[in-house]
């Protein structure tokens, strides 16, 4: 019998892919909430849609500067 769905892959990632992967999943859920704007836009669940893309947005501001942040390389520092 076929699997329909792979096995995830063995290899451990390291942060920043993990950073990565993450703000992707945080673009696509954002994108399927704005799709639902778009087609029920008088929905009475557009208000919550509307927060939900809204939170989605900052998570992805956060994702972002994190992955920033394990980006750029440390300068060393000075000891006295």
């Amino acid at each position: 019998m076929l699997k329909i769905v792979p096995d995830p892959p063995l290899d451990k990632l390291t942060l920043e892919d993990t950073l990565i992967q993450a703000t992707d999943y945080a673009l696509c859920a954002a994108t399927v909430v704005h799709q639902a704007l778009l087609l029920q836009p008088e929905s009475p669940a557009s208000i919550l849609m509307m927060t939900s893309m809204h939170e989605m947005e900052a998570l992805r501001a956060l994702l972002e500067s994190a992955l920033l942040q394990v980006q750029t390389p440390t300068e060393p520092r000075t000891s006295h």
